[in-house]
């Protein structure tokens, strides 16, 4: 069978994180003698949630070649080691959800299960003691990881804060100094052609066309494409996670420069604080059902730790995904293929697995169905496990308000329940092998939440008890004198990657 001619024209539609992000990736292409143009209109804003990342996001400035403290210095940014989440379980509560692995195992069995052994007997610190990332952030210290595995920076991972419209402007001009083409336009119209209603062309204000073999959806959560002229549908996920709106509001920075997020539970959501270089980002994440957008905007202001630099800024969203991401010769990429609050930071990540799914699966001009089935499966598979990792956040909690009761009650997703049971009996916790969130990040959020296992694994019964107790108290040590011997966040930033164009 011969194979159909190479793919010579991608067309992206949107700008923004989305469409930039893809720019740059899709701008190798180039080199091969494949036309990338984007669309987009100064006249459309974009939306900025999603200043806050986790650890893929490095992976994907590498991949393109960036150096991390020009990146950091062009977009505010800061550096992230994990998310302290304040009130979520019950009033007065807090935990750290920080990034990289706990402890070490030892002899073939999980560190987390030694550490619930010793715990229970009075012989073992808090679980992020044993965390370098954990470490780090409880002290606002900072140095980058290194790869010596007998170094305890080896066991530190990061992602970063920044400011969403300033990284896309980076990426803007980094894909176009490599060949991707800008149009500037309003798109009115969107030409199907008559034989297999593929997508040939979009049509801009004044009459314009911009043709293409391949178009990327960015153009946000109406989904210009993949909904507005293929109808894919939408599956709606309000039932789990019932936030369907959002305040959003910058403030001036107040108090040290936090490497973390904070999650603040409130009376029907829940509030972001993301530090940057030249101010802190701040929302109120809430359901409709339960508070008045203009009692959301009071609380947020009335919770801000600095003085508020502009007005509120609503935003409204169905949290769910596209039930087919890539439909005939259309592939959406970021929020025009669905939704997941940003309560874990996984907005962005989803650009980027997106895209790194396209890019492994990059069809020709024949589209056949192997690649966009392969496509759809695994998008629906990793929305999916985020949805089921948030919800938890939501189902395990004390509070008394009627927003989180419901919560309490509702019926999980398949699965989820059965995830839970494993790890309430004897804290164990099995993973797909494509899922995003690992081991830890699963017993930070499940103990945070207040699930503690009745037992532990029984193969810690035949260790060496007093000696396994040894080697953790000196794991602890050994990651406290590392972090301890880190600069403080603010001051490693301040001179190695202080901000520019703060205009």
């Amino acid at each position: 069978m011969n194979a159909a001619p190479p793919i010579r024209s991608v067309v992206i539609v949107g700008g923004g994180t989305a469409g930039w992000m893809a720019a740059a990736a899709l701008a190798r292409l180039v080199a091969a003698d494949v036309g990338v143009t984007l669309v987009e209109s100064d006249a459309i804003g974009t939306v900025g949630v999603g200043e806050a990342t986790i650890p893929p996001i490095r992976t994907f400035n590498a991949m393109l070649g960036i150096d991390e403290r020009d990146f950091l210095a062009a977009t505010q940014g800061t550096i992230k080691l994990g998310i302290e989440f304040v009130d979520w379980n019950a009033p007065g509560h807090a935990y750290l959800h920080p990034f990289g692995e706990l402890g070490f195992d030892i002899e073939g069995v999980r560190f987390h299960q030694i550490w619930h052994r010793l715990h229970a007997a009075g012989q073992a610190g808090p679980l992020d003691a044993y965390c370098m990332s954990a470490v780090a952030a409880r002290l606002n210290r900072f140095l980058p990881s290194n790869n010596d595995p007998n170094s305890a920076l080896s066991r530190l991972v990061y992602a970063y804060h920044f400011d969403a419209g300033l990284y896309a402007r980076f990426l803007r001009s980094y894909a176009e100094a490599r060949g991707v083409r800008r149009v500037e336009g309003r798109i009115v119209d969107t030409a199907l052609r008559g034989t297999d209603g593929h997508v040939e062309a979009v049509v801009l204000e004044g009459g314009a066309r911009v043709e293409g073999e391949l178009f990327l959806d960015c153009s946000g959560f109406g989904g210009l494409l993949i909904e507005g002229a293929l109808h894919a549908g939408y599956e709606d996920w309000t039932h789990w996670l019932p936030c369907d709106r959002a305040v959003a509001v910058p403030s001036a920075n107040a108090g040290p420069l936090n490497p973390y997020t904070r999650a603040t539970a409130r009376p029907a959501g829940w509030q972001w604080r993301i530090p940057l270089q030249h101010r802190t980002g701040n929302g109120y994440v809430y359901s409709s059902a339960h508070l008045s957008d203009d009692e959301a905007a009071a609380t947020l202001l009335a919770n801000l730790d600095g003085e508020a630099l502009a007005d509120p800024r609503p935003l409204r969203f169905v949290t769910g995904r596209r039930k087919q991401a890539w439909v005939r010769n259309v592939v959406a990429i970021g929020l025009s293929s669905g939704f997941i609050e940003p309560l874990e930071s996984t907005s962005i990540h989803l650009i980027q697995s997106g895209i790194t799914r396209l890019l492994a699966l990059f069809p020709d001009s024949g589209f056949g169905d192997v690649e966009r089935d392969a496509y759809n499966a695994l998008s629906r598979s990793q929305f999916e496990r985020v949805r089921d990792f948030v919800i938890v956040h939501y189902h395990a909690n004390a509070r008394p308000e009627p927003f989180w009761r419901d919560l309490r009650a509702m019926a999980l997703p398949d699965g989820l329940a059965e995830r839970i049971a494993l790890f309430r009996n004897r804290g164990r916790v099995f993973r797909h092998e494509d899922e995003l969130f690992a081991e830890a990040s699963w017993i930070a959020v499940l103990r945070g939440q207040g699930i503690e296992p009745a037992g532990w694994d029984p193969l810690v019964e035949a260790l060496d008890l007093p000696r396994v107790g040894q080697m953790v108290e000196r794991i602890g040590a050994t990651f406290r004198r590392a972090a301890e011997a880190m600069p403080d966040h603010g001051a490693w930033l301040a001179q190695h990657a202080p901000a520019r164009n703060l205009a």
